[in-house]
This record gives C-alpha cells, sequence and structure tokens, in this order.
C-alpha cells in the first residue's frame, strides 16, 4: 500500500527483454538506500518487488500484463520514473491509499500555466471516468492528486508548483500517455451499489439512504 506521496525521481537505466515481459533496473538514491529484495517500490504508480538492490540500483520484473495495461509497454532506458516506498503502519497518509495497481492508461490533453498552477486535463477512458467524482482522489503516475473537475472525456486537476517540481510531470507534454489509478474506496462502493441493483433494490431506495 502507498500514499500517492513521491519521494523521489528515479531514472530507467536498464531494460531488457525477457520471455515473460521485461526486466527493468531504476537508478536510486533515496528510495534505493534501503531498499532489500522482496521490498514493494511504487513505479510510476505501478507496484513493482525489488529483485536486487546495490549501489543505488535497483532491479524489477515486468510481466507481459503489466506491460499490457500500464505506460510500460515503451520504456525507455533515461526515462525519469516516480518513486515510492511502501507505506508503514505508523507512517502519516498524507495523500490518499494507492494500491499500485493501474486501472489504464490516460492521455494528456492539457498541460499548461494558469497564474500560480498548472491545469492538467486528461482523458481516460469512460470506465474509469464511472469511478472519478469532483473533489475525489485519483492517482496520476503514482502521484495522489485532487479531482478539479469532470470533462466530457476524462477530467482535470489543479498542479501546485511543489508537485510539478517535486515529481515527474515536468517532463510531461501533452499527448503523453500516463498511468491512472482509481480511488479504491470508490471502487468498492460501485461494486457494492451494483450488487444492491441486481438484489432489485431500485434507484429511489439508493437515493434515499444516500447512495447515489
Amino acid at each position: 500500500m502507498f500514499t500517492g506521496i513521491v519521494e523521489e525521481i528515479g531514472q530507467v537505466a536498464v531494460v531488457q527483454q525477457r520471455p515473460f515481459g521485461a526486466r527493468i533496473t531504476v537508478r536510486s538514491s533515496l528510495v534505493g538506500a534501503d531498499a532489500s529484495p522482496g521490498d514493494s517500490i511504487l513505479v510510476d504508480g505501478v507496484c513493482l518487488t525489488v529483485l536486487a538492490a546495490k549501489d543505488g540500483l535497483l532491479d524489477f520484473d515486468i510481466v507481459r500484463e503489466t506491460l499490457h495495461r500500464t505506460t510500460f509497454s515503451d520504456l525507455r532506458i533515461g526515462r525519469d520514473v516516480n518513486l515510492e516506498r511502501a507505506l508503514r503502519a505508523s507512517d502519516r497518509l498524507s495523500g490518499h491509499i494507492v494500491t499500485g495497481h493501474v486501472d489504464g492508461i490516460g492521455i494528456i490533453r492539457t498541460l499548461k500555466s494558469a497564474g500560480s498552477t498548472t491545469e492538467l486535463r486528461i482523458q481516460v477512458d469512460p470506465p474509469l471516468s464511472a469511478y472519478m467524482v469532483t473533489k475525489g482522489s485519483v492517482a496520476v503516475d503514482g502521484i495522489s492528486l485532487t479531482i478539479a473537475s469532470l470533462t466530457e472525456d476524462g477530467f482535470s486537476v489543479s498542479l501546485i508548483p511543489f508537485t510539478v517540481a517535486h515529481t515527474g510531470l515536468r517532463f510531461k507534454q501533452t499527448g503523453m500517455k500516463i498511468n491512472i489509478e482509481c480511488d479504491i474506496l470508490g471502487k468498492y462502493v460501485r461494486k457494492y451499489l451494483g450488487h444492491f441493483r441486481a438484489d432489485g433494490i431500485d434507484e429511489d431506495m439508493l437515493q434515499k439512504y444516500g447512495f447515489c
């Protein structure tokens, strides 16, 4: 489990194609300093398991399913990636609950300065939008962000200068792909409501008890 608060920007140093998918090496000074084999690390929003950690280099295996569902399908040497270590029970939950299980890929449609903030608009497929609400949480390349508004084809967020300066968003451009993870709480609630409807509870009843 993670919080979506990026600790460090690492850099992909090695990409090796393997029968199961790929093996990558990420250069990291902070996150890699105390990492051990078996640790979970959030890499651009994807939860990966450390295979080896030595001299600030972290090795990870990525299976084909992960490559297919994330932006890792076009991973290249030199790519900057957001890194976060797994949440400890004693840590503050400064962002929101992030699992590292990417739901889909978004496309940056707008990335522009708006006064002291930066406006980021991302296009996503309708199935992802169904789990999003205004002022709710979303993880974008592993970064915990608050949805400013919902759009016809996705959502928008407002980025403060600190977020831009301390995450990989500062390297992004319009048209680039980005990993999206919807709020896990919203996914559970939506599934439970689906069971209610399947059991014959109508919309008026759901509204009466504040479920929709």
